[in-house]
């Protein structure tokens, strides 16, 4: 062999060593793209303490139902027209972290009238923090509210919109009051002592259609009793996508807009 066809052969291995780590990288990621919203927050709400309702909602202390839809709920709308939510994070995040979540705010800040915005001295405020699992109370409860994202698994866009969007007050999509219209549930895939999660909720659906896309859908394997099985089957159409992670859908953000007034 030539020093030069020895040369380009050497050149071909070292390039085929570095592109292989990057090429297994991109899989990964490709593959965890596939995971639904459902699974994502159930492996991480796993060793939590919490007392949660339907996966990832704190169980109300001032309310005797998981209901928001009034003023009382509501945060406070500003005299220039902007709703500000006042916001600590915690400092176990770390500098890269914290812009993550800064970037997922941005969404509610480029469409709707929602600003999240650096505590000074308010009463009110959500206290962002690393907590066992992803989740949070539903709607202004008042004082300090905790809305958990785990450093482990709950630090994607589409997560702590779910989690952002329950504490401007949405519920899931899956529980809305008028959902036997659009979903069937599978109670025998359900184990008994978890149904309570699929009960359906007085809801404000805003004269908004259901949104199979919504970030607040629940996947259809939620709770399951037998793995691959289905939990929710929406129809007419039963392989209509459920539990997406990209973010607010377009009737998120319209519901967002109807809500408070935008």
């Amino acid at each position: 062999m030539t020093p030069s066809a020895s040369l380009l052969l050497l050149l071909l291995l070292l390039g085929l060593s570095q592109a292989l780590p990057l090429q297994e990288e991109g899989s990964k990621e490709e593959a965890q793209d596939t995971v639904d919203i459902t699974t994502r927050i159930l492996t991480s709400n796993n060793a939590t303490n919490e007392n949660l309702l339907e996966g990832d909602l704190l169980a109300p202390r001032t309310r005797n139902a998981m209901m928001c839809w009034s003023q009382n709920c509501l945060w406070r709308k500003a005299s220039n027209g902007l709703v500000m939510i006042p916001f600590t994070i915690s400092n176990e995040f770390t500098s890269g972290e914290k812009q993550m979540i800064n970037q997922a705010m941005q969404v509610f800040h480029s469409q709707t009238c929602i600003r999240f915005v650096p505590r000074t001295n308010e009463y009110d405020y959500i206290s962002i923090e690393n907590k066992e699992g992803c989740f949070s109370a539903l709607g202004r409860v008042g004082g300090s509210q905790v809305l958990s994202f785990n450093r482990q698994g709950c630090l994607v866009s589409g997560i702590m919109q779910h989690e952002m969007n329950h504490a401007l007050g949405f519920q899931h999509e899956q529980t809305r009051s008028d959902r036997d219209d659009y979903i069937w549930i599978n109670w025998e895939n359900i184990n008994p002592q978890m149904a309570y999660n699929f009960y359906k909720q007085p809801t404000n659906n805003l004269n908004t259609p259901y949104d199979y896309s919504s970030i607040m859908h629940y996947g259809r394997t939620a709770f399951a009793i037998q793995y691959g099985r289905d939990t929710i089957i929406p129809f007419p159409n039963p392989n209509v996508e459920i539990g997406q992670t990209r973010g607010l859908s377009y009737w998120d953000i319209t519901r967002i807009k109807l809500l408070y007034g935008c």
